[in-house]
């Protein structure tokens, strides 16, 4: 049986700020959030003002077939099956709700007879010639940003796309789709060479440029998220280097240049590439970069570490300056997928994300209009439309509404100031409630109140090989907490991955461990048949690798 040193955890200073008991504290089933989102947003049936939320378009851009709609927003106006023949829709929203859905146990690539998944291949954009995914079906439903002209929602899009694929790998014609892509990108790789510094890329010219939005170099780790993943799927080196390319771009940087998602999944494909391929990257400068609010692209974007009005806000994604700050709810799920993943492969990691987790989870609560006073939010009077499944954008500081000022914190959305007339239930963000399926699939409660349970290798896309079901717990106690785990009939082996021993052998049923004060243990559920070996610094049981860091 194994028995290595400990490992020496490592900190983001920016989480040492967030508190071990953030307030007011209650834990929200973001797994049944989830199920319920789904199933109300899902539904062609839903009566009343604004509903449904879903529709179908059946103007069969891209590919001959029929797909669907979500509004971005409660109410927004530019969209609907009356608006531009259906065709204004966002692939954000569609992708985040079709891939959060799937990570809480939901199939969609049947339900109710209908391949939600499938019907994502016409934001794949074969008809304009770029042939990567796109923020929308049409070049013509352009709206307000986000296609084509925003580095960020492309990559994202195509990010979001490839863990979907990853999770439907049997999709007709999805292998096509993801060669293409990656095609696409290590193309535009090349052309970039080592200056990722645009604002957006045409895929069809091979060009990138700037424009009033800052230049998003952060881009670059979803350049190597997804040519990772496509080397991992199509064997072709090429795919590898240019992966490597990205991250070395990135990691270059003499400045800050986070603009919106990328940077933390550099941090998660920095971590792999260590722990695959024996580089050497520093993770701290991605993840400051990602925490600190130091940004100077976007100025001030990072994750917020404070209290406002006696809220807890620590841990929410966004800018830390916008009228004192301003955490959105999306950004803050998104940021669950790399990190959940990202200690799979470094848990030296393993305390500050379960600490970020811990403060993430109780601050997105608040963006929830049932989950704050009716005083601290903008429209209480409308929030049963939401049916507590869509919340608002975010929280901020000070309202940018004048009518609020002087209310701390506030629940809010931009939506109203998007376009003319928009109605005020557009604070009511649909696209970004989508993604609550990121919590709900990594996010569990335990026996202990405030200690979470956090899958660690559900958001692993396109992993190397097979791996054993793994997870953090975070003990915020300056006391040793016993928690318990239910493994039902299967017998394990219990690998911690930060004390790099045996907690349980040959164990079923419900089995607790201690997690130490103010620490965090990452179990390793090995099959009680496997033999441990170590081989090339690394901690094998079987042909799975347990611990990549075991010889360090």
């Amino acid at each position: 049986m194994p028995s290595g040193n400990p490992v020496t955890q490592r900190m983001i200073p920016r989480v040492d700020k967030m508190p071990f008991h953030p307030k007011p504290y209650k834990y929200r089933d973001w797994k049944q959030t989830a199920l319920d989102f789904d199933k109300y947003v899902f539904d062609f049936n839903q009566k009343g003002p604004f509903l449904p939320l879903i529709w179908l378009d059946g103007m069969k851009r891209n590919f001959p077939d029929t797909t669907f709609g979500i509004y971005t927003a409660l109410g927004d106006i530019r969209m609907g099956a009356a608006v531009n023949n259906g065709e204004n829709h966002e692939a954000l929203g569609a992708l985040g709700a079709v891939l959060g859905a799937t990570m809480v146990g939901i199939d969609k690539s049947n339900q109710s007879g209908r391949n939600y998944v499938r019907m994502l291949r016409n934001y794949f954009a074969k008809d304009n010639g770029w042939n990567v995914i796109q923020n929308f079906t049409n070049k013509g439903a352009h709206i307000g940003g986000g296609y084509g002209y925003d580095f960020w929602y492309e990559v994202h899009n195509n990010v979001l796309f490839y863990c979907i694929a990853d999770k439907y790998n049997d999709e007709k014609e999805f292998d096509d789709i993801l060669l293409n892509i990656a095609d696409q990108f290590y193309k535009s790789d090349s052309v970039m060479g080592n200056n990722y510094s645009y604002s957006y890329f045409d895929f069809k010219e091979m060009k990138g440029y700037k424009n009033h939005i800052p230049t998003q170099e952060d881009v670059a780790g979803g350049y190597a998220f997804i040519l990772y993943s496509a080397w991992i799927k199509f064997k072709n080196p090429k795919y590898l280097k240019a992966a490597k390319n990205a991250i070395n771009v990135l990691y270059n940087q003499k400045e800050n240049r986070f603009y919106e998602a990328m940077m933390p999944i550099a941090a998660q494909i920095a971590a792999r590439l260590n722990a695959e391929h024996g580089t050497e990257y520093d993770l701290n400068r991605f993840l400051d970069w990602t925490f600190d609010g130091s940004a100077v692209g976007r100025e001030g974007w990072g994750v917020l570490a404070d209290n406002w009005g006696g809220y807890d806000v620590s841990g929410l994604a966004g800018s830390t300056v916008h009228n004192g700050g301003y955490g959105f709810l999306m950004n803050t799920f998104d940021l669950m997928l790399p990190l959940s993943a990202m200690v799979r492969y470094d848990q030296s990691y393993s305390n500050a994300v379960g600490k970020w987790a811990l403060n993430a989870s109780n601050a997105a609560r608040f963006c929830y209009p049932y989950e704050m006073p009716d005083s601290l939010q903008a429209i209480p009077q409308h929030k049963t439309v939401t049916k507590d499944v869509i919340a608002y954008e975010g929280v901020i500081k000070e309202s940018i509404y004048p009518e609020f000022k002087g209310i701390t914190p506030f629940a809010q959305g931009d939506g109203p100031l998007w376009y003319p007339n928009m109605p005020p239930q557009t604070m009511f963000s649909v696209y970004g409630s989508g993604h609550v399926g990121f919590f709900g699939g990594i996010i569990k409660s335990t026996n202990v109140h405030e200690i979470l349970q956090i899958n660690c290798t559900i958001a692993d896309f396109f992993a190397n090989q097979k791996s054993y079901d793994t997870y953090l717990y975070f003990n915020p106690y300056d006391t040793n907490k016993n928690v318990t785990i239910d493994l039902e009939k299967r017998k394990f082996h219990l690998y911690d991955l930060n004390t790099r021993k045996i907690i349980g052998k040959n164990v079923s049923g419900k089995f607790s461990f201690p997690v130490a004060g103010q620490s965090s243990t990452m179990l390793v559920l090995v099959p009680s048949d496997m033999k441990f070996s170590v081989r090339e610094g690394k901690l094998y049981a079987g042909d799975v690798v347990v611990d990549y860091r075991y010889g360090k």
